[in-house]
């Protein structure tokens, strides 16, 4: 009696359960689940039709849209594999990623159709261009394939242990890597991840995380398998996501602490517009506490505070709210909620070691890596065996992220390896004073990085970028730091800059700030 753990099952009984409510709202259109579901098996159709069967792959290269989210259903249930691409990437990635992956057919929305032409050239691989949106000669039409097909695909027995997705990381230092996600994987996540956050038929999911970043946190299916409401939104901005919250009764949505200073930090007018209640899961880097007092504060909103990478698909710890922490006052709330927590229940074992491999005592010094094995553990990087192989040392998956465990059991990462600083010595987690730094009232965001120096070796250096109309003094930002931090924790220099290089994912660049170039100063 046996059944695969497999998303495809949320859909099965979302279709059965959910069928006349509405699932996917985009602009003016919406469906429902019904409706929704017969748009995918038709894509499925027509997919098959193309020659994709079991192990296939069919990248996309879209924003949230209602056709990206279709790809999500309809690839995977003929057991092939969906490669959500970043968008905002160079055209030279997109080659990469479509010819490591295999890709043979490519969807792509209208916003980037001419960049994917100026290299069709060197996809060899790629048999089918589609367009999700628009027009373009030498293109096919979603939507026109889409009506012309019908619903009779052909379903495979589908293993928990297929691939269902090739996610690439960011590759800031080297080639991007294909992390490789089974049905099971993502099933795990997603059962993990409403186990500490429930959510019902009653949600409306706001679609403000890119769903290629690890298939949306595996939001993509978790919304679906509750009977949820999936609102998509191809611009995620103030202007953008308060009307839509407002109008559709938002009651969640998944943020990168960028989107959440962004919250934060929106106009009076739209902040009050903003349904009260909403509940926000922010991932991607740590956010600040005075970021999370704001948005809780000021809007009413809850923010959960959630931890993992695309490797671990994604989700593996959750700063959980206890009995005991009702009585905290909002900074004390504030900053329990700006750690990572504890493990999920579904994520495994969630160990931060030292160099030889033990494990650091809960004081809330000592520092060592995350490591972690378990269910939600991709299968390994695709055609990399060297670097799965590093990855997976020991038996345990190494994520390069610094920890320290505080003597409640709650993790608080320092920083990524790479990325602590050493001064004279001492060792700085960037995030820390970071965290002090997004509470001056000038300053907008932060990023700290260790720069050379000729008397410590390595000192904290300061990229900031200001409120409108702000100003700030280096002098005064110094006086500012040494009353909330150790004295060699202060930076020793300070940029202002008019935009922090970032990710599409909202992680900020930090090799990009210590390289300087690409850094624009006001």
């Amino acid at each position: 009696m046996k059944t695969p753990q497999t998303p495809m099952e949320f859909a099965r009984r979302a279709r059965a359960l959910y069928g006349t409510r509405d699932a996917v709202v985009d602009g003016e259109v919406r469906w429902t689940y019904e409706a929704f579901f017969d748009r995918c098996d038709r894509w499925s159709t027509v997919l098959e039709r193309f020659g994709i069967g079991s192990g296939d792959r069919v990248a996309y290269i879209a924003p949230n849209t209602h056709a990206h989210l279709t790809g999500y259903y309809a690839v995977p249930q003929l057991g092939a594999v969906i490669v959500p691409l970043n968008y905002r990437l160079l055209p030279s990635d997109w080659v990469y990623m479509l010819n490591h992956s295999g890709s043979k057919v490519v969807c792509v929305h209208e916003d980037y159709l001419e960049q994917v032409d100026s290299v069709r050239d060197q996809l060899s691989g790629v048999e089918r261009f589609v367009a999700l949106s628009g027009e373009r000669s030498g293109w096919e039409s979603f939507e026109a394939l889409l009506a012309e097909a019908t619903s009779d695909f052909t379903r495979p027995e589908i293993s928990e242990d297929d691939l269902l997705a090739i996610n690439y990381t960011s590759g800031t230092t080297s080639n991007p890597k294909g992390v490789m996600i089974t049905h099971r994987n993502a099933w795990v996540n997603a059962v993990g991840t409403l186990v500490h956050h429930p959510m019902t038929p009653a949600d409306r999911y706001l679609w403000t995380l890119p769903m290629f970043h690890a298939n949306g946190w595996t939001f993509v299916w978790i919304v679906t398998a509750v009977g949820g409401r999936h609102v998509c939104t191809p611009d995620v901005a103030p202007e953008t996501i308060f009307p839509l919250a407002a109008r559709e009764g938002i009651t969640m949505l998944c943020a990168a602490p960028t989107v959440l200073i962004m919250i934060a930090n929106a106009p009076d007018a739209l902040r009050a517009t903003a349904p009260r209640g909403v509940r926000v899961l922010t991932a991607g880097a740590a956010p600040a506490a005075h970021t999370i007092g704001r948005v809780e504060d000021e809007l009413g909103w809850t923010v959960t505070h959630v931890y993992g990478l695309t490797e671990t698909a994604p989700l593996i710890s959750i700063c959980e709210m206890r009995p005991e922490h009702a009585g905290l006052s909002t900074e004390e709330r504030a900053r329990h909620k700006s750690r990572q927590g504890v493990e999920m229940v579904t994520s495994g074992e969630l160990r931060v070691v030292d160099q030889a491999g033990h494990d650091v005592p809960w004081d809330g010094e000592t520092a060592g890596e995350i490591i972690v094995r378990g269910n939600v553990v991709m299968d390994g990087y695709y055609r990399d065996p060297e670097a799965t192989e590093k990855a997976f040392e020991g038996g345990y998956f190494h994520t390069g992220d610094a920890a320290v465990i505080e003597s409640d059991g709650y993790m608080l990462i320092q920083d990524r390896i790479k990325d602590v600083i050493i001064s004279g010595g001492e060792n700085i987690s960037s995030v820390e004073v970071e965290g002090v730094l997004l509470a001056h009232p000038s300053i907008e965001e932060v990023a700290v990085v260790g720069l050379p120096h000729e008397k410590w070796g390595e000192a904290p250096h300061l990229f900031c970028t200001l409120h409108d109309g702000a100003s700030l003094d280096f002098e005064d930002l110094r006086v500012f730091a040494r009353e909330r931090l150790a004295g060699f924790k202060v930076p020793k220099g300070m940029t202002v800059v008019d935009e922090l290089p970032k990710t599409a994912t909202g992680k900020i660049q930090k090799f990009v700030l210590r390289g300087g170039s690409g850094v624009h100063t006001q």
